[in-house]
């Protein structure tokens, strides 16, 4: 990988995200990020397609990724959107290595690190201590998703929507509504008025 001044900032950036969970030393991030793949991806480009296997976990540098699938009434379910600082991937193809239901598709032009299976092999060989920070990651994805689907359950619309803004505060003013809508499982009709009803309020 070429070392050049935009790439060192964006290493700086990828490292500090995973010390965030782990303690890593000089040596043990400089492995890391010989192991990382530094990709553009253009907007409205699909980074994984259903069907294809998720060869990558990536890293936003820059940018804004949605990852969704298609229910069986060809609805687009939204699971996550993904911007800087944030990593996305389809866990179960990567690790199973089997077609995946999911796309990942970029949402603005995009910049990321890449880290393929048998990179991330190599790493955690070299590097055994990033075995504890990619099990985090999992953890907290799992996290989430339990959280998500207990809030389906238990929230209104309007509490769900409300949480949305506390928790991913910069993300509606960078994709559209019905995106949105889609992630909170409502229509953009019914989020509209939610919208207009939160607006009466304050």
């Amino acid at each position: 990988m070429n070392s050049n001044a935009p790439l060192s900032t964006y290493f700086d950036q990828i490292n500090k995200n995973v010390c965030k969970n782990v303690a890593f030393s000089e040596e043990e991030l400089h492995i890391f990020n010989e192991h990382l793949q530094y990709k553009t991806i253009k907007k409205k480009t699909f980074l994984l397609q259903e069907g294809e296997i998720c060869n990558f976990e990536a890293f936003v540098i820059k940018g804004c990724m949605r990852k969704y699938y298609i229910d069986k009434n060809g609805f687009e379910v939204i699971l996550q959107f993904a911007i800087e600082d944030w990593w996305v991937s389809d866990i179960a193809s990567f690790h199973e290595q089997k077609p995946s239901d999911l796309f990942i598709e970029a949402l603005e032009d995009c910049e990321v690190f890449v880290l393929t299976p048998d990179k991330k092999e190599d790493l955690l060989a070299k590097a055994p201590k990033f075995e504890r920070q990619f099990r985090l990651l999992v953890q907290k994805n799992l996290s989430a998703t339990q959280s998500r689907l207990i809030n389906s359950i238990a929230q209104t619309a309007h509490e769900r929507y409300a949480d949305f803004l506390k928790k991913y505060p910069k993300i509606p003013q960078r994709v559209a509504q019905h995106y949105i809508a889609s992630y909170l499982g409502i229509s953009a009709e019914f989020l509209s008025k939610v919208r207009a009803k939160m607006a009466k309020e304050k």
